[in-house]
């Protein structure tokens, strides 16, 4: 729907909603994992190994109801041709890429990794979360690129 005209028959604040809720997809979704995240963080605080982060996160995320699949892993192709795999930390309830990371402080190629997976998934939102900061550190990522048409294979989901 055009601009202008969802302005004139909705108004000026309901196309501020539509706004906020078109560039928060999956808003609820995402904050339940940052507030996983943020509970680990506030447990162990930094300075441990990502492996250790990513183990409390999965405890955390089902003790909170989420379901996900831990490691989860995607071929990556080129024109037709298998070129090889990608994994993920996790893919939270079909939708949101958790990609997590130990380090001082993310840089652009931890965002370049994020992004890659939401390209390679296409998935429409993904996550990456910092645990080695001393405040936990997060973004929110959207795949430009992301497809509604194109079929991905059932992800597998731990219970």
């Amino acid at each position: 729907m055009a601009i202008k005209q969802i302005l004139k028959n909705q108004g000026k604040d309901n196309w501020i909603t539509y706004i906020k809720n078109k560039t928060m997809k999956y808003k609820d979704l995402t904050h339940k994992i940052i507030g996983c995240a943020m509970e680990v963080h506030s447990h162990l605080g930094n300075g441990f190994q990502e492996v250790i982060y990513q183990r409390a996160l999965a405890y955390e995320m089902k003790l909170q109801g989420l379901s996900f699949a831990r490691e989860f892993e995607m071929q990556v192709w080129y024109k037709n041709l298998q070129v090889g795999t990608r994994r993920v930390d996790f893919l939270v309830e079909e939708y949101i890429s958790t990609e997590i990371k130990a380090v001082k402080q993310m840089d652009d190629g931890n965002l370049a990794q994020g992004m890659n997976y939401l390209e390679c998934y296409n998935l429409e939102i993904g996550l990456l979360i910092n645990f080695g900061a001393r405040s936990l550190q997060f973004k929110r990522l959207h795949n430009n690129k992301y497809d509604p048409d194109r079929i991905n294979p059932k992800y597998p989901m731990d219970m």
